[in-house]
């Protein structure tokens, strides 16, 4: 299994911005919270300019995502924002030989997109984790902040999510699952569905999670995940946050009945209560290392590896 070095004080992090823009005090923020940490912010000049949809034109973001990815100073990429657009950038990236090194990717949402093909394509471990802007706008808990601080400065060897609930009986007749997770935004894995980097769950936990997408479009897009065959071979499903996509008529979601529907239907574990997505608590989810999967008086414990090395 293929490692991410730890980072030390005064490494280099290129950043990057795949998809949507980040406002100057949004990138100056970003900024100030790198150096904060004792590392070395690299932004590129240029990095965002004005576009009708995205930080930049398709071959310009690919521009600076490349660089990042063959820069040899430098062991990790952290993306600015989400949003939409890393998806575009994949044909050009299938045409990048994989480095000799990985590096780590660190990003949510959008950045789904680049996490399942760095996994699928080079075999490379990724950490969903919160986007710089976030950071550098204070929205992270300083309890949180420290943790991700922990497992990227190699403090914490592995993530701890103990408040995980079974909603079915194959999650409850689990004793203990050796896996690895794969997954993010769900919208975002939708739409890799055809393409020649649909999510591939094979022998996997898939997370999901979703900010603003009504019941029956999140039920819509589990159902093309099964008749897709994503879920055939994947060891089970644990669901983020799902916030937002409220129903017009009662102004409250009916993800509960969605999930209890799912629940009842599946014959692979589904679980609940991951605290990571796009809700206010975004804790850091390693992707593509071993975890284990554990059932202790109905709650369910999830160890991941960090997936670092020092």
């Amino acid at each position: 299994m293929e490692h991410w070095k730890f980072l030390q004080e005064n490494d280099i992090v290129d950043v990057v911005a795949p998809g949507y823009p980040s406002q100057p005090h949004e990138i100056d923020g970003a900024h100030d919270f790198l150096v904060k940490w004792k590392l070395v912010p690299r932004i590129p000049k240029g990095l965002v300019k004005p576009h009708f949809l995205h930080a930049n034109e398709d071959e310009q973001r690919f521009s600076f995502l490349k660089a990042a990815i063959e820069s040899k100073d430098s062991r990790t990429i952290w993306c600015l924002r989400g949003g939409y657009g890393s998806n575009r950038l994949l044909p050009m990236l299938a045409k990048l030989k994989k480095p000799k090194e990985p590096k780590l990717l660190i990003g949510i949402s959008d950045i789904t997109s680049i996490h399942t093909f760095l996994i699928q394509e080079w075999g490379w471990p990724t950490l969903h984790a919160p986007l710089l802007d976030r950071l550098g706008r204070k929205l992270v808990s300083p309890k949180h902040e420290k943790e991700l601080h922990r497992i990227l400065f190699g403090q914490e060897k592995a993530v701890e999510f103990k408040k995980l609930k079974p909603l079915n009986d194959s999650a409850k007749k689990i004793k203990s699952l050796k896996s690895k997770i794969v997954g993010g935004n769900l919208t975002v894995l939708q739409s890799s569905m055809g393409t020649p980097w649909q999510i591939n769950a094979d022998k996997s936990l898939l997370f999901i999670e979703d900010l603003g997408e009504r019941g029956y479009r999140i039920d819509r897009m589990l159902e093309q995940f099964r008749q897709g065959g994503v879920l055939k071979k994947c060891q089970g499903i644990i669901l983020g946050d799902f916030i937002g996509g409220e129903e017009p008529s009662t102004g409250k979601n009916n993800f509960d009945l969605v999930f209890k529907r799912w629940a009842q239907d599946l014959d692979i574990p589904l679980f609940k209560g991951l605290e990571a997505g796009h809700a206010s608590v975004q804790r850091p989810v390693p992707f593509n290392t071993s975890c284990v999967l554990q059932l202790e008086g109905g709650k369910a414990h999830l160890t991941i590896q960090t997936g670092g090395k020092a």
